[in-house]
């Protein structure tokens, strides 16, 4: 399991993603947001977008289903991240925002539409979800982590019978160094009408 991985490496991971710049993907996607909205960092990680986002004056819930990324990320972060997996969360009031940034690229093909559906439920009316997955076809197998990849036809099959369509899609790099070469697919979902 992916978390399994990510509780043995949890120390690295951290240090590897904290200090990655991600201002091309706040540029693009935090003016949508009304000034101090509500944003969901789901599958937070070392907690650095979270951060970013308090920081910013933006009212932030973040979770991660790694015990030890938790840990970390309330310490980086000072808010009260909560354990848990994304089905699990439960959003007290609608949110304006899920940010699942290279967060769901380790949910399992099938349970993608249900995951969808499930975190759409916690947006408010005009709120959106940003997410990320690796650029490519189909679940493989990186290291000791399942990985589902997609293309952009690929996502909107995803979302076909799910609560949310596609605002906007695009390819950036990876913005780690010395991984410039992968790819990554950028979508913006909103709510069906």
């Amino acid at each position: 399991m992916p978390s399994d991985y990510y509780q043995e490496h949890a120390a690295q991971f951290f240090q590897d993603t904290q200090a990655v710049d991600m201002g091309p993907l706040y540029q693009r996607v935090l003016p949508l947001l009304r000034p101090g909205g509500h944003i969901v960092d789901a599958g937070c990680g070392s907690g650095r977008d979270a951060r970013y986002f308090a920081e910013q004056g933006f009212v932030v819930s973040a979770f991660d289903a790694c015990a030890e990324l938790v840990a970390l990320a309330r310490e980086y972060t000072g808010l009260n991240v909560r354990h848990c997996r994304f089905m699990d969360f439960h959003a007290v009031s609608p949110v304006d925002a899920v940010w699942a940034c290279a967060s769901l690229l380790h949910v399992p093909l099938t349970d993608l539409p249900d995951t969808f559906s499930h975190l759409a439920a916690q947006l408010a009316e005009n709120g959106l979800i940003y997410c990320s997955f690796k650029y490519g076809e189909g679940e493989v197998l990186r290291g000791n982590r399942r990985f589902t990849d997609l293309t952009e036809t690929g996502l909107a099959d995803v979302l076909r019978e799910t609560s949310v369509s596609i605002r906007e899609c695009w390819k950036t790099s990876d913005l780690r160094p010395g991984r410039e070469q992968e790819q990554w697919l950028n979508a913006i979902l909103v709510n069906k009408d």
